[in-house]
């Protein structure tokens, strides 16, 4: 459901711009918009891993300086059939996590210091898991595609006010026509970016759940991330307020409710979706064929099978 939902929404931001486009009235200037905005962005999509860690601090850990670490990330990632990615710490206070990268082949992983200090490792391996989700599902490229398009957006609506807004076939949008288009029409590409980018977690939080075999975890930590994120403030992601949108938790304020302007669902909705999973697990858990001797021990609540 969530990949079908996130198709709607890019569905809808490419018809937004071929809108925008045809008010406008140049396919011209709607092409050489795309091209542009494809451009910065595949630049920023080809060195985001190298620029998001240096705006963050990150360092790169191995198994000899995090061993625990490094062996739990390369554990979740062979269930995940992910190769080892880089790992990275970043030395703040604040419990977060983050995966970058153009591909599985170039990932990375990077947690807080705050991260290993308050959750404990059944916690931390349900927020790697989420961040090995996000590479297994390929969403660093699904929201560059998405930034490329509501981009060129943007751009076509500043066009439109520098040339009028109109043609010749469509006798002009007219002042307030084309204030509006440049107005709104970015701003609608933002809040279709947005509710991609809440989709995208649900989905990592699910796939997530999977690869560590359990909702349990994940819950406990998002709750525990959620409510740091009230009262640890985030120094570097506040200078970077850009990057908000790649970490497990908002770094940057507490919201409480899966807003519009929210490139993350609240905590509470996210914490229901996993406990729908988890119910999903005991059903099959439930209804799993036994061994012939019989059930050899139980099952907790909210584990499940990965796959």
């Amino acid at each position: 459901m969530n990949y079908l939902r996130t198709a709607i929404l890019l569905a809808g931001l490419t018809a937004l711009f071929m809108g925008v486009g045809f008010l406008i009235g140049g396919t011209t200037g709607a092409l050489i918009a795309l091209v542009v905005a494809a451009v910065m962005n595949l630049l920023s999509y080809w060195n985001a891993d190298t620029l998001v860690l240096s705006m963050h601090g990150a360092q790169e850990v191995d198994a000899r300086t995090a061993p625990d670490l490094v062996h739990l990330v390369g554990e979740l990632a062979g269930r995940a059939g992910l190769p080892m990615p880089r790992v990275y710490l970043m030395d703040n206070p604040q419990p977060n996590a983050f995966a970058t990268g153009r591909n599985p082949e170039h990932a990375a992983v990077a947690v807080t210091t705050g991260l290993l200090n308050v959750l404990n490792r059944e916690e931390v391996a349900g927020v790697l898991s989420h961040e090995l989700a996000h590479i297994r599902n390929r969403d660093t490229l699904t929201m560059t595609i998405t930034a490329t398009v509501a981009g060129a957006i943007s751009m076509l609506a500043q066009f439109g006010l520098f040339f009028g807004g109109g043609n010749r076939n469509n006798n002009g949008l007219g002042l307030v026509g084309t204030l509006a288009m440049v107005i709104l029409a970015p701003l609608a590409a933002m809040l279709v970016q947005m509710a991609i980018s809440r989709t995208r977690e649900y989905a990592a939080d699910n796939m997530g759940a999977r690869i560590a075999g359990h909702t349990d975890g994940l819950a406990s930590a998002l709750v525990k991330i959620s409510d740091a994120a009230h009262h640890i403030e985030n120094d570097t992601a506040e200078r970077n307020p850009a990057t908000a949108h790649l970490f497990i938790i908002n770094p940057l304020s507490g919201h409480r409710m899966d807003n519009l302007f929210s490139t993350h669902p609240s905590t509470e909705n996210r914490i229901a979706a996993l406990n729908e999973l988890a119910r999903e697990f005991d059903s099959r858990a439930r209804y799993a064929p036994q061994p012939a001797g019989g059930p050899s021990g139980g099952v907790s609540g909210s584990r499940g099978p990965w796959g």
